[in-house]
C-alpha cells in the first residue's frame, strides 16, 4: 500500500513539470488596439467614427448580444452599448495563392 501511495505521489507532483509555457505577442497589437470602440461606447458613436460596418449580425440571446464586423476588428453591443472589440487574426506571414 505503502509504495502504491509514494508512486502516486510523485507522477501528481512532477505534473507541472510536464507543462507547455506558451507566449502570445499582444503588445505587438497595442497601437492597433488603441483606436478600437471602447466598454460603453454607444452604437451611434461607433457608427460615427468607422461607419457603416461591412456585416452586422443580429441580436442573439438574453440580454441580446449584437455584433459588428468590420474589415480588421468587431464591436460586440449589448442592448446600444459596447461590451467588447477585437482584432481579427491577421497571420504574420500572408497564405501563398494556388494556382
Amino acid at each position: 500500500m505503502r509504495p502504491a501511495l509514494t508512486l502516486l505521489c510523485t507522477l501528481l507532483l512532477s505534473l507541472p513539470a510536464l507543462a507547455e509555457t506558451i507566449e502570445i505577442p499582444v503588445g505587438q497589437q497595442g497601437e492597433s488596439v488603441a483606436g478600437l470602440p471602447r466598454l460603453g461606447e454607444s452604437k451611434g458613436s461607433v457608427l460615427e467614427r468607422f461607419g457603416l460596418a461591412d456585416e452586422e449580425h443580429p441580436a442573439v440571446g438574453k440580454p441580446p448580444i449584437t455584433r459588428w464586423d468590420y474589415r480588421t476588428f468587431s464591436v460586440y453591443f449589448e442592448y446600444d452599448h459596447v461590451v467588447n472589440s477585437v482584432l481579427h487574426h491577421q497571420p504574420l506571414y500572408p497564405a501563398k495563392e494556388q494556382q
